[in-house]
């Protein structure tokens, strides 16, 4: 029995699509689909889970961002 893997996958945060990563032969490559991820662009990553944090991390980054403004006025 063989076992096929995927080649490209859907990173979503929070419900919100950040991009998708295909599979080459250095690793994973991310492609945005939404402008707060963009800084992700064309990124190489080791691993699916590696991207995946990365993106999380862009995601809580914002977030923070976002708080510090609304409490600071």
């Amino acid at each position: 029995m063989s076992q096929t893997l995927s080649n490209a996958y859907i990173i979503e945060i929070h419900d919100r699509a950040a991009g998708i990563i295909t599979r080459d032969e250095r690793g994973f490559r991310f492609f945005s689909s939404e402008r707060l991820f963009d800084s992700l662009e064309g990124r190489q990553f080791r691993s699916a889970r590696d991207a995946e944090r990365a993106a999380r991390a862009v995601f809580s980054e914002r977030s923070r961002r976002a708080n510090f403004r609304l409490f600071a006025n």
